[in-house]
């Protein structure tokens, strides 16, 4: 097919018709069940930064969808991968693959998480905060796919599977389910490992950026479990932004950014607050992630030292 006939079927798609009245039949629901989880101005704010993420994504999606064909038409594997079952199969473990590096880049990629942070700066966990998408991560968002049209698939069946994915992530931001069976918690991600990604208590902070499968983050080390019993998730961010100004909710992040890079002397400094994990600073306390996880398990594991020779004399 030619780059027209493939626009012309994205525009005939329908799962955007079909997925738009779910998500807010389905916030309707979830708030008469539980009112006490949502906050007007808030979900307010969530709805906006909807608006504002599918108007600053459409340029970058036309060039994405362009980008995507003209890789595929080189690619000398489109004769062979085209539409079959065991294509479809393949394309989703690409794409959740993907997805799992363009998200936890997000958050140790200071510039990336400047565009992330709106969608983790409410401090509630409900189907509505689903929607309170992250705007400036929009521009760089396709990057992280650029190499599976080479592979041979489409960019249609791309763009459809990257929607089916996020169809999926809207469930899982909610409070009202509490654990799946094992064998599910075990594979895919669900409300409670996404509970856990939204949670800013430092033993739970960038852990569990799955799209689908969770098993990305078992096997590349960012998983973490909910543990309700030790600690429960409170959501928001470690500082939180205490604004529904929707301009500031999506643009403070880039604000801070260059606040420090200004009061930054040297350009190896400067260059860390753009690109380095968010907390790195060059005259303060690391306040990286990985830094706070790793000061945490050493105290918790001096107390649990300290126990068991309590217990020993």
């Amino acid at each position: 097919m030619t780059l027209t006939q493939y626009i012309q079927q994205l525009s005939e798609d329908k799962l955007l018709y079909f997925a738009l009245p779910v998500f807010f039949i389905s916030i309707w629901i979830e708030y008469r069940i539980a009112k006490e989880k949502y906050n007007s101005k808030d979900t307010r704010v969530s709805l906006l930064m909807m608006v504002f993420s599918a108007m600053v994504e459409f340029i970058p999606k036309v060039l994405a969808f362009i980008a995507f064909f003209y890789l595929y038409e080189v690619s000398p594997l489109k004769d062979i991968v085209q539409r079959q079952w065991w294509a479809w199969m393949l394309l989703f473990l690409a794409d959740d693959f993907a997805y799992y590096w363009f998200h936890r880049a997000n958050h140790e990629v200071r510039l990336f998480w400047a565009g992330h942070v709106p969608h983790h700066s409410s401090v509630y966990m409900n189907l509505g905060t689903a929607l309170r998408q992250g705007v400036g991560e929009r521009i760089h968002k396709f990057l992280f796919w650029m190499w599976i049209p080479l592979l041979g698939f489409d960019p249609l069946m791309l763009f459809t599977m990257m929607g089916i994915s996020l169809i999926y992530q809207f469930f899982i931001h909610t409070e009202l389910i509490n654990k799946l069976p094992k064998p599910i918690e075990f594979i895919f991600n669900t409300p409670s490992h996404h509970r856990v990604h939204h949670a800013s208590n430092i033993r739970y902070l960038d852990c569990n950026h799955a799209g689908i499968l969770i098993i990305w983050d078992r096997l590349f080390g960012t998983f973490s479990k909910e543990l309700k019993e030790i600690e429960k998730p409170i959501y928001g961010l470690t500082v939180n932004i205490e604004t529904y100004n929707p301009l500031k909710v999506a643009t403070h992040e880039y604000a801070a950014i260059w606040k420090d890079v200004k009061r930054a002397d040297r350009w190896s400094d400067k260059l860390n607050y753009i690109f380095n994990a968010p907390g790195w600073s060059h005259d303060g306390e690391d306040k990286r992630a990985k830094t706070l996880r790793k000061k945490l398990k050493s105290k918790e594991s001096k107390v649990e030292r300290l126990k068991f020779y309590n217990k020993t004399t």
